[in-house]
């Protein structure tokens, strides 16, 4: 049976930011975009841990009004780090206007809901880029082997970023290195959302995490009708993960 030692993974993942930034950025800032949920606040909480407080950028960019803002606040003030506010609301109904233009143009009523629901997750990273270069930094990707594992992340939006410490982990196992770093429970088990189309992580994908993590962990799923959609999502959507293709002359 698969076993997940969780200190023994979170002082190596504590120490591999450390050796990051040491070769790719002596000095610089880690810059997290914090959305409150379990991922953010580990990425945030373990940078924290192996860079110290004061080289740790938060990043709050809510859409508009956001119901659970809160909880990025609270994790900012918890984990004592600097944070900025910038809100895309504007600047997504501006693009938005102009894609619906597009649309028309192309014979079409209104953009897609994919381009809807894409859109902010790529002008967000826009937006910590444009921190990064502001205060000398790395951007952080937060994203985790679960969500990968099926596609549930933005080409080039929220699977963008300059290191990934918890891609190789899956959300029950982020779940337990954010209780080992001492994080409160209200962050580590906050139910996943995307803060975009109003739905829960586990609604928009059918099947829960734990089936999924055990899947990926064990091999073990016994609802054959769940194997087959995370199988059939995990080989549609492995083109996020790879590097892009490209033409070779030789």
């Amino acid at each position: 049976m698969y076993k997940f030692d969780a200190e023994k993974v979170t002082e190596e993942l504590v120490e591999w930011i450390k050796d990051y930034f040491e070769k790719n950025g002596a000095g610089c800032t880690a810059v997290v975009g914090i959305s409150g949920g379990k991922d953010s606040s580990v990425v945030a909480a373990a940078c924290a841990k192996a860079l110290g407080k004061d080289r740790v950028l938060g990043v709050l960019m809510p859409s508009g009004e956001q119901a659970d803002i809160d909880y990025s606040y609270d994790l900012c003030k918890t984990l004592d780090i600097p944070h900025v506010v910038i809100n895309i609301g504007t600047t997504a109904t501006a693009m938005f206007d102009v894609l619906g233009e597009a649309a028309k143009a192309l014979g079409r009523e209104s953009i897609s809901d994919v381009t809807r629901i894409n859109t902010p997750a790529r002008l967000r990273m826009t937006t910590l880029y444009g921190v990064a270069g502001m205060c000398n930094g790395r951007v952080a990707n937060t994203c985790n082997l679960s969500e990968d594992w099926v596609g549930y992340a933005t080409k080039f939006g929220d699977g963008a970023g300059d290191f990934s410490p918890l891609s190789q982990l899956t959300v029950t196992e982020v779940r337990a290195v954010g209780r080992v770093l001492g994080l409160p429970s209200k962050f580590v088990e906050k139910t996943p959302i995307d803060g975009l189309c109003g739905k829960t992580d586990e609604e928009n994908l059918g099947f829960s995490y734990e089936t999924l993590d055990e899947y990926i962990r064990e091999g073990r799923c016994e609802d054959t009708s769940i194997k087959a959609k995370i199988d059939e999502m995990h080989a549609k959507n492995l083109h996020k993960l790879q590097p892009m293709p490209h033409f070779d002359t030789n």
